[in-house]
């Protein structure tokens, strides 16, 4: 393996001792499917001659045999080690790789482009200081190019490379690379997203990544190595705040107590005042003890044993801060959740929570609203999908120690554990109280709950689907089955059934047209009530004339209420007769049979006319739940 200093032959001391001065940079690299993540790091290890000879062997065989590039070597088969990614030529899970030049040592994470492996890009960004999202310029701007961007900005990555990729491809056409750029930059206008480069790049042939293009006299900027040797990453460190999560106690006799972690933020010395979390009680630095020395001062991110003056109850889990500076103390906060799990987050669920080195208890109790990607814009919802962000509410069992991620990622991070699987199914990075959203209803600061509010809170627009048609047409049977899917959607609705109705405040009614229309009329105002509750009311009534139908509409809202016309022909109903009234008819007379003892007229412009002679159930539904989306109902 060549290297780019000569003292690795020369002096090896010296070597080691200059090693082990240069900064570490954490980057990774992200974006979309095949945009050339993988192929990237590849050139990076390649052309800064940090790749084995024997591995280079290797991988110009299997490039024959697994690559995507033709008869070119594959550079990405240095990092795609896993045999289906090689299969697939795609990246699945996060592949760390380590080289260095003269300048710095840098860990790269080329992390995957599925949407399905979200979660795994999220892992990846975690600890890194520096992002290059990819481009393919023959694609553009992509919706996991917009997803990964927003990530890295919640995050709090303060540098980003926009490496527009496979110029190659486009004939190194600056007007592709400026019209990225320029779709790129009014995408990220609205985010917090620190400093942006932009670069043409091709990392197939090395354009633009160690050595400068000829083919791109257009561009006047650096390459992308000198970027990552260049780019000043210890001004978005945070010296301020002394942060010391404990992750040992250390006794190795009876006269040694120290208390070993990795100084999350700040700096320490002897001598300094601290407070010990979450017991409160004060001491100050005695020592701060390494593998082979003993300092006066540490900062982050060495990891250090610090012994204390005073023997104090310090455990596993604990913080050691300054006592003039101490992080916010609640048992509550409001953070942002990129949620990583196939089941979806459930408010009120209790789920395990672990911070730096310390695992409590407690629940999401509200989600404020959910981010599209795609457009920045926020929605209410009732749940967190896979890889779905949202800004939520949290309350724990305990007094929980942090700080605003923005402020301090150390403590401004966490995880969320299901308590059954134990699986990561979320992560989490705590918003600071101005960056709450406001809400814009000027009913919010009074005492009352609105309507507005429930639905924020439950993530619908309130409606009541009426289901309306004779007896034995399938009314009830199908409100009750799209109260059960709404339910399994995570959705909040109830029924009003006009039968059920008859048990109570309608039991003085007859059941001929006018007591049916009468009944409808009283329904009418609590299937506004529950949707003013923020209920969606699965409502079925025969509704048999046009005045009893307009009073409904009138009194629940035309813009709330879908109507479902249910018209199997009366013969099918006769055959159903659920509730034996077309058997009672054909005995005796009664007068209380819609479309026999009176007319039942046709319905003018519903909203969905449902054949259920000829559908089954699940089939009216799937067509009911298109329409409701459609309207925006859910």
């Amino acid at each position: 393996m060549s290297h780019q200093s000569d003292l690795i032959s020369t002096d090896i001391d010296a070597y080691l001792a200059q090693h082990e001065r240069k900064e570490l940079l954490h980057l990774l690299t992200c974006g979309s499917v095949d945009d050339g993540k993988s192929t990237l790091i590849g050139r990076l290890l390649h052309d800064s001659k940090m790749i084995y000879e024997d591995q280079l062997e290797a991988i110009k065989s299997d490039s024959v045999k697994s690559g995507t590039t033709g008869n070119d070597f594959d550079l990405a088969l240095l990092v795609d080690g896993l045999q289906a990614e090689r299969e697939q030529g795609i990246t699945i899970d996060v592949a760390y790789r380590y080289f260095s030049t003269s300048k710095r040592k840098f860990i790269i994470a080329d992390t995957p482009g599925q949407e399905q492996y979200t979660r795994n890009m999220a892992t990846g960004a975690s600890t890194c200081e520096l992002a290059i999202i990819l481009i393919d310029a023959r694609h553009g701007v992509q919706t996991q190019t917009r997803r990964h961007t927003f990530i890295a900005s919640l995050l709090g990555i303060k540098h980003i490379i926009v490496a527009i990729n496979k110029m190659d491809l486009m004939d190194f056409s600056e007007e592709v690379f400026n019209k990225i750029k320029q779709d790129y930059i009014d995408f990220t206008n609205e985010l917090n997203t620190g400093e942006l480069y932009f670069i043409p790049i091709s990392a197939l042939k090395g354009d633009n990544v160690v050595n400068a293009s000829e083919q791109t006299p257009w561009y006047d900027g650096e390459t992308l190595m000198w970027m990552l040797e260049n780019v000043k990453i210890s001004a978005a460190r945070n010296f301020e705040d002394f942060r010391f999560p404990v992750q040992l106690v250390n006794r190795p006799n009876l006269d040694f107590r120290g208390y070993c972690g990795t100084i999350a933020s700040g700096i320490v010395r002897k001598g300094d005042e601290i407070t010990a979390l979450p017991s409160g009680k004060r001491s100050k630095i005695k020592s701060i003890v390494t593998y082979d020395e003993e300092l006066e001062m540490a900062h982050m991110p060495m990891s250090v044993t610090l012994t204390l003056e005073d023997e104090i109850d310090i455990s596993r889990g604990d913080m050691i801060v300054h006592s003039d500076n101490l992080p916010t103390s609640k048992k509550s906060f409001s953070a942002n959740i990129v949620w990583m799990n196939e089941s979806p987050l459930l408010t009120g669920k209790q789920y395990e929570f672990k911070q730096a080195s310390r695992a409590f208890g407690g629940t999401i109790t509200h989600i404020q609203y959910k981010v599209d990607v795609n457009t920045l814009e926020t929605s209410p919802t009732p749940s967190l999908e896979l890889n779905e962000i949202g800004l939520c509410d949290l309350e724990f069992s305990e007094t929980i120690h942090f700080d605003s991620y923005s402020q301090n990622p150390s403590t401004g991070a966490f995880i969320i554990i299901d308590r059954l699987s134990n699986v990561t199914v979320g992560a989490g990075m705590v918003e600071t109280a101005t960056h709450k959203k406001k809400r814009k209803n000027t009913e919010s600061s009074t005492i009352h709950v609105t309507k507005e509010d429930r639905a924020a809170r439950y993530g619908q627009k309130p409606v009541t689907v009426m289901f309306v048609g004779i007896s034995g047409s399938g009314k009830s049977t199908l409100a009750h089955a799209l109260e059960k899917r709404l339910f399994d959607m995570g959705r909040i609705s109830t029924i009003l059934d006009g039968k059920s109705m008859r048990l109570g405040i309608s039991k003085d009614l007859p059941h001929d047209a006018a007591g049916r229309a009468e009944n409808l009329r009283r329904s009418s105002y609590i299937a506004k009530y529950l949707n003013d509750s923020g209920l969606i009311c699965c409502a079925a009534f025969v509704a048999p004339n046009a005045d009893s139908r307009e009073h409904m509409i009138d009194v629940i809202g035309e813009d709330n209420c879908i109507i479902v016309y249910l018209n199997p022909p009366l013969e099918v109903c006769k055959q159903r007769d659920p509730s034996g009234i077309y058997a009672a008819e054909a005995n005796m007379e009664t007068g209380t049979v819609p479309g026999i003892s009176f007319p039942y007229e046709e319905w003018e412009n519903p909203n969905l006319i449902l054949p259920t002679h000829e559908l089954d159930v699940e089939e009216c539904i799937d067509k009911l739940i298109n329409v409701l989306k459609e309207q925006s109902i859910l």
